[in-house]
C-alpha cells in the first residue's frame, strides 16, 4: 500500500484546504488562518470496494430498534440538556471561554458517574495527574472507579481504554490529541478531525460514552474546523462570564434529544451546583425601576422569567450606540427602527443599552415586546405596572404576533405571584379562561401595549 504526501495550506477556522497559501480564507473570509501541513493521502483502489462489501441494505422496517440504556451524569441540569442522560457509545463535544469550568463541569460528572458503580477515564492533555487530583480534593471528586491518565498521543490512549474498558471517557482536551501517523501539530486542523473521527470509531466500537472538551475562537466559536460539529452526537456550549456566579449549558446539536433545553449551574468554591429554579433566583434582586422589564422565555419546555434592562441616554455623536451582549445588536437595531416609525419615539439621538440580569443571552421573538417596554420605560422615565410581564413577537409594521407555548409562560408567572400581563390578542383568546385569577390585557399592535405597560402618572 503506497502512501503520498503532500502539502497542503489549511485554514484553521473552517477547514478549507488550497495548495498555495492564500492571505483570506475563501471559504469562511477570516485572515492569515491559512497553515501548511503535511497530508498523507493512500493510494488503495480497492479500499472503497473492501469497505462497502462490508455493509448490508435493509429495510427500514425491518431494522431492529432498542431503547438506548442512559445512566445519569449526577446532575439533572445536566441530564436535561443531554436528553436524559447519558447514552453510551455517544461522542459529546463540550466547547467554551477559558475559565468558564469545562474541566470542574466534567471531572464532577466522572465522580458522580463513578459513585454509581460505574468506570470512567479521565485523561487530560493540558494538566499533570497531580493537578487533577488536586482538584479533585476541592472539588470532593474523589472516587473508586474513577482513573485519570496524563496523555495526548492517541494511540496510547485506545490501548487504556481497551484495558480499562470505561463507561466514560473524558477526553481534556481535543485540541492536544495528537495521532502519531499524521505529521502535523497537536492542535491542527487534520490532528483535530481525524482524532475526532478515530473517538468516534472507539466510542461505537467499545460502546463507551466519551466527552472531549474543545476550544473556542476569541468570537465564541469552536475553534477548528466546523466539520468536528458534524462528527459528534451532541455539541453543548457552556456558557457565562468569567466572573459571574451563573453559567448556563446548551445544547446546539443533540441527536438523542432535544436541542432546546437550557441547563443553568452556579459556581461556587466547591464546585458546580445545580439552580432548578432560576425564574426566582434571576429576580430575588428585582427593583422595578423605569427601564426594566419581566419577561418569560422558553428554554425548550422550560419557562424561564428573567428581567431586562434598558438605558436609553441622550448622547452629542452620531451616529448613537446600540449595544447589548444578551440580545442580538441586529435584532435590537430592527425593534428601535419600530419604535421610531411606528411609535414616534425619537431615539435617533440617545444611546440605547440592553441587557439581561443574570447574564443569560435570549434569542426568541417572545422578547421583542418586552425589550420594546424596557427601552420605551427608561426613555420616558415611566415604571412599568406592578407585578406585570410582557411577550409577543412585535413585526416590521407594529403588529404584535403569538407566541408558542403563552400558558406555560403565564403558568410560571402565576407560580412567581405576577397578576398582570401584557400579550398579543391572539394569544389572549387562547389562554384567557386558564387564567381569571390574573389581569390579562391583550393588544393588535406595539403602541397599544405599550399604553397599556407604561400607564400615565397621575
Amino acid at each position: 500500500m503506497a502512501k503520498k504526501k503532500k502539502r497542503m495550506y489549511v485554514c484553521a477556522e473552517c477547514g478549507y484546504d488550497s495548495i498555495k497559501w492564500l492571505g483570506k480564507c475563501p471559504g469562511c473570509g477570516a485572515w492569515n488562518t491559512l497553515n501548511e501541513e503535511i497530508i498523507t493521502e493512500t493510494d488503495d483502489r480497492s479500499f472503497s470496494a473492501n469497505v462497502g462489501a462490508k455493509s448490508k441494505v435493509e429495510d427500514i422496517g425491518n431494522v431492529e430498534v432498542e431503547d438506548l440504556p442512559r445512566f445519569s451524569a449526577g446532575s439533572k441540569e445536566f441530564d436535561r440538556v443531554l436528553g436524559g442522560g447519558i447514552i453510551p457509545g455517544s461522542l459529546v463535544l463540550i466547547v467554551g471561554d477559558p475559565g468558564v469550568g469545562k474541566s470542574t463541569l466534567t471531572l464532577a460528572t466522572s465522580a458522580s458517574v463513578a459513585r454509581s458503580g460505574k468506570k470512567v477515564l479521565y485523561v487530560t492533555g493540558e494538566e499533570s495527574a497531580r493537578q487533577v487530583r488536586m482538584r479533585a480534593d476541592r472539588l470532593k471528586a474523589v472516587a473508586d472507579g474513577l482513573f485519570v491518565v496524563s496523555e495526548t498521543n492517541l494511540s496510547t490512549i485506545e490501548n487504556h481504554i481497551e484495558n480499562i474498558k470505561p463507561n466514560l471517557v473524558i477526553m481534556d482536551s481535543i485540541q492536544t490529541m495528537f495521532r502519531p501517523e499524521l505529521e502535523s501539530a497537536p492542535g491542527s486542523v487534520s490532528q483535530v478531525r481525524e482524532c475526532a473521527v478515530e473517538l468516534l470509531r472507539v466510542a461505537k466500537s467499545v460502546n463507551t460514552a466519551i466527552f472531549i472538551i474543545g476550544h473556542v475562537t476569541k468570537d465564541g466559536t469552536l475553534a477548528g474546523p466546523r466539520v468536528l460539529e458534524h462528527i459528534v452526537d451532541t455539541v453543548l456550549y457552556f456558557e457565562g462570564e468569567r466572573h459571574a456566579s451563573y453559567r448556563a449549558l446548551r445544547a446546539v446539536k443533540n441527536r438523542f434529544g432535544s436541542t432546546n433545553e437550557l441547563g443553568l449551574f452556579e459556581m461556587r468554591d466547591t464546585g458546580l451546583k445545580d439552580v432548578p429554579d432560576a425564574s426566582k433566583l434571576f429576580l430575588s434582586d428585582r427593583t422595578g425601576d423605569a427601564g426594566t422589564v419581566v419577561i418569560p422565555v422558553m428554554e425548550g419546555a422550560r419557562p424561564l422569567l428573567v428581567e431586562v434592562q434598558a438605558l436609553a441616554a441622550p448622547t452629542p455623536f452620531v451616529p448613537p450606540r446600540r449595544t447589548s451582549d444578551s440580545i442580538d445588536v441586529k435584532s435590537l437595531q430592527l425593534l428601535l427602527a419600530v419604535l421610531e416609525k411606528r411609535v414616534h419615539l425619537p431615539l435617533g439621538t440617545c444611546d440605547v443599552y440592553v441587557k439581561v440580569a443574570g447574564g443569560i443571552k435570549i434569542d426568541e421573538p417572545a422578547a421583542d415586546l418586552g425589550v420594546c417596554a424596557a427601552i420605551a420605560s427608561s426613555f420616558s422615565g415611566r415604571a412599568l405596572r406592578e407585578r406585570a410581564i410582557l411577550f409577543g413577537e412585535v413585526g416590521l409594521s407594529g403588529e404584535l404576533r403569538a407566541v408558542s407555548q403563552a400558558e406555560a409562560r403565564l403558568t410560571e408567572a402565576r407560580r412567581l405571584g405576577f397578576k398582570c400581563a401584557v400579550l398579543p390578542k391572539k394569544n389572549l383568546r387562547e389562554v384567557e379562561k386558564n387564567f381569571t385569577d390574573m389581569k390579562l390585557y391583550g393588544a393588535e399592535i406595539l403602541r397599544d401595549a405599550l399604553s397599556i405597560a407604561l400607564p400615565k402618572e397621575g
